[in-house]
């Protein structure tokens, strides 16, 4: 999918949310199948999460601003306990409205680390906010950039009889480059009811030119949605169902999750990933949380299912938000039920 067709098809979700929205629900739901069926392919995800319905942010920058008030938002991955050279994620997101450009603001900063290799990346982003109906529309733009670098000097370069040992990397060092990174989103929401966004980051798939690294960006596509039912007869009970699809155009993935929360104070659910087949790529994941006034603070727990990580895997999400009335005489649509 080319640059043009993403920009086609962010025009086609923001007319029909605008157009159809208040009045049929299904058919726009239909758009976004719609756009599904173009990356229904099957590489490597970015950053993965259990916590995504706490993290949108990091996957659309049409979030930002989207709460009543400057949040920021943290997490902590550590994938495969046990194995070395595991995969862990480290990631904190802040935004907040501003008035001034009418919208939000918001930045993200993250490091992944896999084995011997890393990636740092820094991105800043803007979201055009407007009243729609019950909800609110944004539509953001990212900018950022990605630092990716392997450590050669860790490798146990091996012998052997006929060239004597691997002559390209051995007495190499750690090896690095940064790329550019931009990136879409548009994001939908009514307030204590659903969300729906659509978004695609790494647009300029850059790469390196350094060819020992051969580090290459691949643009990828996201779709989530979530709804917030109140249980009949007892309202303090919410059950909140989430759905996020992720794409790179080779490979699509589904993260399925299902909260309930009780006065929105605390919460427990499950969460688990399939690929475009509907096997399960994760096992199980068990998520408890709970919140104390303006902070949030979620753990998840991956149940293992092989030998390798035996200790499952674990990940804290902590999320403050400081809550701020920036258009006394304007009507409220914002909320920090979602950080």
């Amino acid at each position: 999918m080319k640059f043009l067709d993403l920009i086609f098809f962010v025009n086609l979700a923001t007319f029909y949310m605008k157009k159809l929205l208040m009045n049929n629900i299904a058919r726009l739901l239909l758009v976004f199948f719609a756009f599904l069926s173009f990356t229904f392919l099957q590489a490597q995800q970015e950053q993965h999460n259990v916590h995504n319905m706490f993290n949108q942010l990091s996957y659309n920058p049409g979030f930002a601003g989207s709460v009543n008030g400057i949040c920021a938002t943290g997490l902590i991955r550590q994938q495969w306990v046990g194995f070395e050279g595991a995969p862990a994620t480290y990631n904190i997101n802040i935004h907040s409205p501003l008035s001034v450009v009418h919208g939000g603001i918001g930045a993200s900063i993250y490091q992944d680390e896999l084995g011997y290799q890393k990636e740092i990346g820094v991105k800043l982003m803007y979201a055009y906010r407007h009243d729609l109906g019950m909800g609110n529309l944004g539509v953001g733009v990212q900018v950022g950039f990605i630092n990716g670098s392997v450590d050669f000097s860790q490798f146990e370069v091996g012998k052997n009889v006929r060239d004597g040992g691997d002559y390209i990397i051995e007495g190499k060092q750690e090896v690095s480059d940064m790329l550019l990174d931009f990136g879409l989103g548009v994001q939908y929401f009514v307030p204590e009811k659903f969300y729906v966004g659509i978004s695609s980051t790494r647009l300029s798939e850059q790469e390196s030119p350094d060819d020992l690294l051969a580090y290459k960006s691949r643009r990828h596509y996201y779709l989530n949605a979530g709804y917030m039912w109140a249980l009949p007869g007892n309202p303090s009970f919410v059950l909140e169902p989430s759905i996020l699809v992720k794409s790179d155009g080779t490979k699509t993935e589904y993260d399925l999750a299902g909260l309930l929360k009780y006065n929105n104070k605390f919460w427990g659910g499950v969460s688990f990933s399939a690929n475009s087949t509907l096997q399960v790529k994760d096992p199980l994941a068990v998520l408890v949380g709970i919140a104390i006034k303006d902070v949030k603070i979620g753990y998840a727990y991956t149940v293992p299912t092989s030998q390798i990580g035996s200790g499952g895997s674990h990940e804290v999400m902590v999320g403050y938000c400081f809550k701020i009335n920036f258009d006394k005489g304007r009507r409220s649509y914002k909320n920090t039920r979602f950080l």
